[in-house]
């Protein structure tokens, strides 16, 4: 029997796959633990999941790592999750490094205290001559925020002259975004049975092929990674057009 990597057809690879990483506090409770052992056991998953996409040759990997309204959890568990963070970069990314992936860190980083701040700026430095694949951790991200960020940094450049407000379209508008340097997604996967994309690349996912899944995200492993792109290719992605349109534009 062919499993899930067997069917992937490498000619429809998505290029960019994001990942709403979701369920590890629920994971955590079902085992009697406490929530932070979710978020200890999430980090296995990221590294799973980052070696899975890398060897079949997805070029980018968006992680959803800390929401901005996060920020609103007890202040026990924020600490615990900017903790993670700080020892999971020190722990993988000599690894990363080894196995070519760039990393990127978009969001709200002044939000950041300075050592994770300091981390965050670290882990992009080390990594930045990297080329197999790009690892983008959203943290402390909001959509919202960043689509307001960008039309606040327009306005200052419409102001100081620097564009023509008549100039402003989706293209420009997109390199305003902390995405700017990297492709939309593909491919959007949320783990752990949610139906929702909270906040999450808002404007880049628009064309975005949305992928649910029921398995919590300290659970979720490469063949249900493997899943979720074999389901992405049986899909047929129009971007306005009609069937007919784009099977004539393959012919």
């Amino acid at each position: 029997m062919k499993t899930f990597k067997d069917q992937i057809d490498q000619a429809r690879l998505p290029r960019h796959i994001a990942i709403v990483m979701d369920g590890n506090g629920r994971w955590a409770k079902a085992q009697g633990k406490e929530r932070v052992f979710g978020h200890i056991e999430g980090v296995a998953s990221v590294r799973t999941i980052v070696e899975a996409a890398r060897s079949i040759g997805v070029s980018y990997l968006t992680l959803y790592t800390f929401s901005t309204e996060n920020f609103n959890r007890p202040q026990a568990e924020v600490s615990a999750l900017m903790d993670l963070f700080i020892d999971a970069i020190n722990r993988e990314t000599d690894d990363l490094i080894k196995n070519d992936v760039k990393g990127l860190i978009i969001g709200d980083l002044d939000r950041l205290s300075p050592s994770v701040r300091a981390k965050a700026d670290e882990f992009m430095q080390r990594t930045a001559h990297c080329q197999s694949l790009t690892l983008v951790l959203a943290i402390s991200y909001s959509s919202r925020w960043e689509i307001c960020q960008a039309a606040k940094l327009i306005a200052r450049d419409v102001k100081a002259g620097k564009i023509d407000e008549n100039a402003i379209d989706e293209k420009l508008f997109s390199s305003y975004l902390t995405t700017a340097q990297i492709p939309d997604p593909d491919l959007m996967i949320r783990t752990g049975g949610e139906y929702r994309i909270s906040n999450y690349l808002l404007w880049q996912a628009a064309y975005s092929e949305l992928y649910f899944c029921q398995t919590p995200w300290p659970a979720f492993k490469e063949e249900a990674f493997y899943e979720a792109i074999v389901d992405f290719q049986s899909r047929e992605r129009r971007f306005g057009k009609t069937s007919e349109q784009i099977q004539h534009d393959a012919q």
